[in-house]
């Protein structure tokens, strides 16, 4: 129940505080007096989106605040969104001046999502501009639902409705996946044998170069090593016996001053050093030969890596056997997404099933359900003065499963004799719209849990005797539920259990809005108001006697 509302600094609205109660609470107010502003007002608490041009002090936030009586059932939501559980809860929401807004549940800081999902468990607004959500499906499936005492069922159906979108939507990445792989399997499988082929692994590449430049030169170098060691080894001026003879008088002048034996050490290593380099040089030229076959090898091999490397874009071999390996891991993993693929479509066959069987027991339940609609209905609007009109309901099946189960539904209406039923967005006039809409909202107030029902008008555009049955349908509403109505009809607002009206004042050039409680006295004179205008009459006051009576 809606027990408290307040506003701060919000339009035409300075400071606003109402205390309301359980019933019918009626508000009624002059055109224009701010009547749509505090519902406004009250939208935001249902998350509407907030506006910095509804603050009335650009220098100073605006607040918004609603404190509701809940029930324990609410808990659970409380705790698994870390909020603090309160039989009183107040939501607010903050309008700041740059115009960012922030909402809060028990001074808790909550999301725009957490706060229309608890705010849409306790108050449901309905202006008479709304009256096209009966031609909703959605809607219309809630009324028959509501009626068939679908709610625990329904709410299962579209636990696992979404769980199996969910995997439906997974099974189609995972097949788009593994198609896009499909179209490229053979080329990757290509590359794969290509980078396998070329045996990576171990490879030195810079020696495999250097190889290939010794088999390039090898005449050359021969040629080289040949006169190399020719020098050495010379019979009369060689290098080898020059500097043997140079060691021999090194180690006399090193016998005859011990001065010299650093040097002479120095130079027996390095002699030592430079005949060891010698006997390599002639290994390696008696290795050396002109190979052709081992030429065209290296070319071929070297060429191959040189290709792959242009190919992939790689810098070195170590990159290559990177991207081998990920190819690699690439294929292997087709196989898995195949084995991915077949688990997801034996969970979608099991959800389905079980889809299915929820969805014909909601199909069951709607169907014994509609004729106790179609009775209530055409008896309500009866006495709201619609006595010829005639309700249908169509459920028609539907292969695929959705939101509501496997079936689209369908509200067919009438309110003359002598014609066609037909789908309600087609059949209804304007000025049955409002009654119609009553009318289900009486049928969903004795069947909905909402423990706050605002009509905003939905009685315009009725008078006299139908005037004084929406009253009367409005009070009996308000037997099970806090009904808050806003109207201009007297008939309604003298079945008040409290009233209230709306005010504009004018204070210091300033326009301010506001909102007070009528006591009896208040009341009648509010309902003679609204009977004969401006001007009271003693006419007036009897018969707002007269209607508060009954």
């Amino acid at each position: 129940m809606l027990s408290r509302i307040f506003i701060q600094n919000f339009a035409l609205i300075d400071t606003l505080e109402i205390r309301l109660n359980k019933g019918l609470q009626v508000i009624t107010g002059e055109t224009g007096a701010g009547k749509s502003i505090i519902l406004g007002a009250l939208r935001l608490i249902l998350g509407d989106r907030a506006d910095a041009k509804s603050i009335q002090n650009a220098e100073n936030k605006s607040i918004v605040e609603a404190e509701f009586q809940i029930s324990e059932n609410l808990k659970p939501f409380f705790d698994e969104n870390d909020l603090d559980f309160e039989t009183q809860t107040i939501i607010r929401r903050e309008i700041l001046p740059n115009g960012k807004s922030r909402a809060f549940i028990n001074d808790v800081p909550a999301t725009l999502d957490v706060l229309k999902e608890l705010s849409e468990q306790l108050i449901d607004i309905h202006s008479q501009f709304e009256t096209s959500n009966l031609f909703r499906q959605e809607y219309q499936f809630k009324i028959i639902d509501g009626l068939s005492e679908n709610k625990t069922l329904i709410a299962d159906y579209q636990s696992e409705y979404s769980e199996f979108k969910n995997l439906k939507k997974e099974l189609e990445q995972l097949k788009n996946l593994l198609s896009e792989g499909n179209k490229e399997a053979d080329y990757k499988k290509f590359l794969l044998s290509e980078l396998q082929e070329a045996n990576l692994d171990n490879l030195d590449f810079e020696d495999l170069q250097n190889q290939l430049s010794m088999q390039e030169n090898a005449e050359q170098i021969s040629e080289n090593l040949s006169q190399i060691l020719s020098r050495f080894d010379a019979e009369e001026i060689g290098i080898d016996d020059a500097l043997l003879d140079v060691k021999n008088r090194f180690s006399k002048t090193r016998d005859l001053a011990q001065h010299f034996s650093e040097l002479y050490n120095r130079f027996e290593e390095n002699f030592t050093e430079i005949r060891d380099i010698f006997t390599e040089i002639r290994n390696e030229a008696e290795k050396m030969e002109n190979n052709p076959e081992l030429l065209e090898e290296l070319n071929s091999k070297i060429n191959t890596i040189n290709a792959l490397l242009l190919k992939h874009r790689a810098n070195s071999v170590e990159e290559l056997v990177e991207i081998r390996n990920r190819i690699s891991e690439e294929q292997s993993g087709f196989s898995e997404i195949e084995n991915s693929i077949a688990e997801l479509e034996k969970q979608i066959s099991e959800k389905e099933k079980s889809l299915k069987k929820l969805s014909e027991k909601l199909s069951e339940n709607r169907r014994k359900s509609i004729p106790v609609f179609v009775e209530k209905m055409e008896s309500l609007l009866k006495h709201l003065g619609l006595e010829k009109a005639k309700t249908k309901v169509q459920l028609n099946e539907n292969q695929q499963f959705t939101n509501f189960g496997t079936e689209n539904i369908e509200i067919l209406f009438q309110a003359n004799s002598g014609f066609p039923l037909k789908p309600i967005q087609s059949a209804i006039s304007g000025g049955e719209r409002s009654r119609v809409m009553l009318a289900v909202k009486k049928i969903m107030a004795e069947n909905a849990e909402l423990p706050t029902l605002i009509l905003d008008e939905i009685d315009a555009g009725v008078s006299g005797k139908i005037a004084d049955e929406t009253g009367k349908m409005m009070k009996e509403m308000a037997e099970n539920m806090q009904l808050i109505v806003i109207t201009h009809l007297a008939q309604v607002a003298a079945k008040g259990d409290n009233n209230y009206k709306v005010l504009k004042t004018d204070i210091g050039g300033k326009t301010k809005s506001d909102i007070i409680a009528l006591n009896s006295e208040e009341k009648l004179q509010e309902i003679a108001q609204l009977l004969s205008g401006s001007q009271i009459t003693e006419a007036a006051r009897k018969q707002a006697e007269e209607l508060m009576r009954v």
